[in-house]
C-alpha cells in the first residue's frame, strides 16, 4: 500500500491514541510530540482539521529545522523517525521513547484515548514507575498471524466506531497497525482480545461471568452465563445480561414509549467498560464478574488501582492499564475521554433518585450499584412473601410491556418467558408458584392468543414473544 493510502486510513479513522491531527504548525507540537514519546509512539500529522478535512500544510526546511530542534530540547532529548510531505500533508513520526518520563517546556504530557493531557508528577510516578516492563497487552504473539484475525470481527469494529473504511485481507495488516495491535509482523495480546477468531485459544482465561442470584448471598444461582470471545461481545452480553434482569417500567413522552430501567443503564455500561479496559489480562484464574442480586448489581474485574496510583486520586485522574484496548473501545464511542467515568456514574445513580455506586479496591475492583429499595429483600421477608411478591412484580410487568386483558397467571407466565426464554415448564412452576395444569393451560392461552410461540423442541428449544 503506498504512503497516500496509509494516511488516508488513519485520516477515514480519527484520531487516537497514537494519530494527532492539527490544521498548521506551531512550536506548541511540542506537547504531541512528548505525549507520544510517553505513550506508544505515533503519527502527527499537520494540515488536517479536527473533523479530519485536509486543509494543507506545506513543509519547509525552516520548518522541519523547527521541529527537529523543538525535539532535541524535550528532556531527555526526542529524536523523531521521520518528517516527511505525503501530498498536502507533515506527517511527523514518533516513536515509543525508552527513557521515559520525557517532558518539554510547558511539562509532562501523555496521550489519553485521542487526548493530550498534562500529567501531575504524582500521574507521571504512577505511569512510569516500572518503563521497563511491557504491559500484557502489548506482548506480541508468535502463536497469532493474519490468518487468525476474523475479518467479521474487525467489521463489526468498523460499524461500532462508525467508519465507512472497507476493510479486506491485502488491507488488514495496515489497519491492524494503525490500531497499535500489529508491528513487525506480529499481532500483539490486544489484537488477540479484539479480533481473533478463537480468544480462548490463544487468552483462555479472558472470560466474562454474568449470575443471577435468588435473594442478596451468593447461594442460590438462577441464571448464569459464560461469554470466552472478544471484549466488544463480551461487552454486549454483559448489557444484554443486565437488561435481562432489571425491573423496568415504561413512559409515554409525547408520541414515544421509553422504557426506563431501575438502575441507569448508562451507569452499568459505564462500569463493563471499566472493568474491561482496567482488567489485568495476566491474572490467570480469574474473570469479570457481573452479579444480580435482589438489592443490588457488582461488576468486578482482576487488578485493583493502577501501581502507583494512591486512593485519594481515584475519580480525579485517570491511568490506563490497558491504553491500546481503552484507545479502541473509545474509537467505538463506549468510554468517556479524560477520566469522567466515575463521576459519570455517581451523577447518573443521584439523578435517578438511587445511592451513589460503592467503589471497592483491593486485588479486584468492584462497583456496585444498589437497586430501589421497593425490589430489594427487606428484613423479616419469608419465603412465601417473597415469592408472593414476585408473582405480584410479574402481574405488573407483564401488564406494563403490553400484555393487556390477561389473567394473572398469563402475566406471570408472560414475564418469567420473558426474563428468561429458555425457561422450562417446571423451572415456571417453581418460580410462579403455580401448579403444572396452571402452566400447561395458561401457555395453550397465550398460544392461542397470538401472544407467544415455541420455537424448536420441548428440549433444546425457546419461547419467543410475539410482540404486538
Amino acid at each position: 500500500m503506498t504512503e497516500t493510502g496509509k494516511i488516508n486510513i488513519l485520516i477515514k479513522e480519527g484520531e487516537g491514541l497514537t494519530v494527532e491531527y492539527k490544521e498548521r504548525y506551531t512550536p506548541r507540537i511540542d506537547r504531541d510530540i512528548v505525549a507520544f514519546a510517553n505513550s506508544k509512539g505515533g503519527l502527527l500529522l499537520l494540515g488536517v482539521d479536527d473533523t479530519g478535512k485536509v486543509i494543507g500544510e506545506k513543509l519547509t526546511n525552516k520548518m522541519k529545522a523547527e521541529i527537529n530542534a523543538i525535539a532535541r530540547n524535550c528532556d531527555p532529548s526526542i529524536h523523531l523517525k521521520n518528517i516527511r510531505q505525503v501530498e498536502k500533508i507533515v506527517v511527523i513520526e514518533v516513536a515509543e521513547g525508552d527513557e521515559k518520563p520525557y517532558s518539554s517546556s510547558s511539562g509532562y504530557f501523555r496521550r489519553l484515548d485521542a487526548v493530550t493531557q498534562k500529567m501531575t508528577q504524582r500521574e507521571v510516578r504512577a505511569i512510569f514507575r516500572e518503563t521497563e516492563d511491557i504491559s500484557f497487552e502489548d506482548i506480541a504473539r508468535k502463536d497469532l498471524g493474519l490468518k487468525d484475525i476474523s475479518l467479521k470481527k474487525v467489521k463489526s469494529f468498523l460499524r461500532e466506531a462508525n467508519l465507512t473504511y472497507k476493510i479486506s485481507k491485502a488491507n488488514l495488516a495496515p489497519f491492524l497497525a494503525s490500531l497499535s495491535i500489529y508491528a513487525k509482523g506480529k499481532i500483539n495480546n490486544a489484537g488477540a482480545l479484539m479480533f481473533a477468531s478463537r480468544v480462548d485459544k490463544f487468552v483462555p482465561h479472558a472470560e466474562s461471568i454474568f449470575a443471577s442470584f435468588k435473594g442478596s448471598e451468593r447461594i442460590n444461582i438462577y441464571d448464569r452465563k459464560d461469554v470466552r470471545d472478544d471484549l466488544l461481545i463480551q461487552f454486549n452480553e454483559a448489557v444484554a445480561f443486565l437488561k435481562k434482569h432489571l425491573n423496568v417500567r415504561s413512559e409515554i413522552r409525547e408520541f414515544n414509549r421509553f422504557d426506563i430501567y431501575e438502575i441507569p443503564l448508562n451507569a452499568l455500561r459505564e462500569a463493563v467498560v471499566n472493568a474491561i479496559v482496567h482488567r489485568d489480562y495476566s491474572i490467570k484464574g480469574t474473570s469479570i464478574y457481573v452479579r444480580v442480586f435482589d438489592d443490588r448489581v457488582e461488576i468486578e474485574n482482576p487488578g485493583g488501582l493502577v501501581e502507583g496510583m494512591a486512593k485519594r486520586d481515584f475519580g480525579k485522574s485517570s491511568v490506563r492499564r490497558n491504553p491500546i484496548i481503552a484507545d479502541l473501545f473509545h474509537r467505538m464511542d463506549k468510554v468517556e475521554r479524560m477520566g469522567t467515568g466515575i463521576n459519570r456514574m455517581r451523577t447518573l445513580m443521584i439523578e435517578a433518585g438511587l445511592k451513589e455506586p460503592v467503589f471497592e479496591m483491593d486485588s479486584f475492583f468492584s462497583a456496585i450499584f444498589y437497586r430501589d429499595p421497593r425490589y430489594s429483600l427487606k428484613a423479616g421477608e419469608t419465603e412465601d412473601t417473597i415469592q408472593k411478591g414476585s408473582q405480584k412484580r410479574g402481574v405488573e410487568r407483564g401488564v406494563e410491556r403490553g400484555v393487556e386483558r390477561v389473567s394473572a397467571n398469563e402475566a406471570i407466565i408472560y414475564a418469567l418467558i420473558e426474563n428468561n426464554p429458555y425457561i422450562s415448564k417446571n423451572e415456571m412452576i417453581s418460580q410462579g408458584n403455580i401448579t403444572k395444569k396452571t402452566v400447561e393451560y395458561n401457555l395453550e392461552k397465550l398460544k392461542k392468543r397470538g401472544l407467544l410461540k415455541r420455537i424448536g423442541p420441548d428440549k433444546g428449544g425457546h419461547w419467543e414473544i410475539v410482540k404486538g
